[in-house]
């Protein structure tokens, strides 16, 4: 028999939600311990969120160094991205946070221990470690937070074509003469720019007829827009049917374009289609605990799994794929698990996003396309951004804020806006639907000027009246 060693707490992946469960509760006396299998903090730190940030700010640095006369700065034109630099950049970043992360586990008592975990039983699992050998541990409560994959579809020869996810794509030290997008959702769409603003030629590839197409029309067509102005080559309604050679020396895509056949030809390929959970190596059947049909952990509304005391948090448990979230996951975990209250769930949660494009994609609660398949009657008021003055100062009047406000009540239903930096005008729209304030009372505000969130008072004042 193993020892087996017993804790408080055993908690699967370092990501979001599972550090946030080991930081707090060792940080109350609970004896806790995290097993992380090669990234610590998670994807987000990592591999994804903020990595990719730091090359989109990267990139509107490049972007403005383009638009440079048009502020009035004249010199030499001669200029080029060096993507060895931009990697160095952040890698630097990537480290900082990484320390960051380990030196919070040395403050809170959480242990941080570095393997692969699999459930042997119910509450147990084995751990097998880098250097060799294994670890049995046990817990009163366990909390699987592994995450999820970048999906690769069945494309035939895609596999054999070594092609580029976001973790690939942000390792790059060359750039790519002309890289290949498949997948017109928020990563595709984001990688897409930001290496069109480095120097890339760049084509992007949906099979949708849109781009973002759970987004209004209207939301697709401004996106859309803003890629072929930039030089970007949308392929809208076409599927990939083969892939030859091979990633970053060649690569040739045979496509169906409507009914058209065609071929693309890149040096880089990029897929960005989905997300798949990262639950087949858990063992979770030794355990007893269910997967949907998807493979995520099933659980209920309190992220409590088939298996009485073990929870899963963020992307694994079909969490919406945000660090946000993750993080309110950690909140419910910790909620129930030290019986605060009524018993905290994840059900009518109202959950903001920001696509970090550039002017950013931002919306929270419904669009006109859901309010319509759900029959909500609503009043909607929209403002284009050329009418919330700071943007004309910064020479960034691209795009529109548009509101849903109910048309028997004045509560907000939802809110959408592409324009600069619309994602920091979320907090003050979600801060007034969670209270259920009407809409004049952003519309009322005094806020100051010149400002992004400004416009909500422009915005507000163009709701028809009842």
């Amino acid at each position: 028999m193993p020892d087996i060693q017993s804790y408080d707490i055993v908690v699967i992946g370092s990501g979001e939600g599972g550090k946030y469960v080991a930081w707090n509760l060792a940080a109350r006396g609970k004896q806790v311990v995290v097993v992380e299998r090669q990234y610590i903090g998670g994807s987000c730190p990592n591999i994804a969120c903020l990595p990719s940030k730091n090359f989109i700010h990267g990139a509107k640095v490049a972007h403005y160094h383009q638009r440079a006369k048009e502020f009035g700065i004249v010199g030499g034109s001669s200029w080029h991205v060096d993507m060895a630099l931009v990697r160095e950049r952040k890698r630097r970043m990537v480290e900082g946070l990484r320390e960051v992360h380990v030196n919070n586990y040395k403050r809170s008592g959480a242990e941080l221990l570095m393997g692969e975990a699999r459930f042997t039983a119910p509450k147990t699992v084995e751990v097998s470690l880098p250097q060799g050998g294994t670890r049995t541990l046990t817990g009163e409560a366990v909390v699987i937070n592994t995450g999820t994959r970048a999906q690769l579809p069945a494309i035939e020869g895609l596999a054999t074509a070594a092609p580029m996810t976001h973790v690939e794509a942000l390792e790059l030290d060359q750039l790519p003469a002309h890289l290949l997008v498949l997948g017109g959702g928020p990563v595709g769409l984001e990688f897409a720019q930001t290496y069109r603003r480095f120097g890339s030629q760049v084509t992007l590839v949906e099979k949708a007829s849109r781009l973002l197409p759970s987004e209004d029309p209207d939301v697709s067509a401004e996106i859309e827009q803003l890629f072929k102005d930039e030089g970007i080559e949308v392929l809208l309604d076409t599927t990939v049917r083969k892939v030859a050679g091979r990633s970053g020396s060649g690569v040739k895509l045979e496509a169906v374009t409507g009914a058209q056949a065609r071929t693309l030809e890149g040096t880089h390929l990029l897929v960005a289609v989905g997300r798949a959970p990262n639950t087949e190596r858990l063992g979770l059947e030794a355990a007893g605990i269910a997967r949907t049909a998807q493979g995520f952990v099933q659980v209920d509304e309190r992220l409590e799994t088939t298996v009485p005391g073990v929870f899963a948090v963020g992307d694994c448990a079909n969490s919406p794929f945000f660090t946000h979230v993750s993080f309110d996951d950690f909140r419910i975990v910790r909620d129930n698990l030290i019986g605060a209250g009524a018993p905290h769930v994840k059900t009518d949660r109202l959950v903001p996003w920001c696509l970090f494009t550039d002017p950013e994609l931002a919306r929270i609660g419904l669009n006109e396309t859901q309010a319509r398949e759900r029959n909500i009657e609503y009043r909607l008021a929209r403002l284009p951004m050329a009418g919330v003055l700071r943007t004309r100062a910064l020479a960034e009047t691209r795009g529109f804020m548009k509101v849903l406000v109910g048309q028997q009540d004045d509560r907000i239903l939802g809110f959408t806006a592409v324009g600069t930096s619309v994602g920091e005008v979320l907090a003050p729209i979600q801060l007034a639907m969670s209270a259920a304030l009407p809409y004049t009372s952003l519309r009322d505000l005094i806020l100051t000027h010149p400002t992004i969130t400004e416009g909500l008072v422009y915005l507000f004042a163009a709701v028809p009246p009842r």
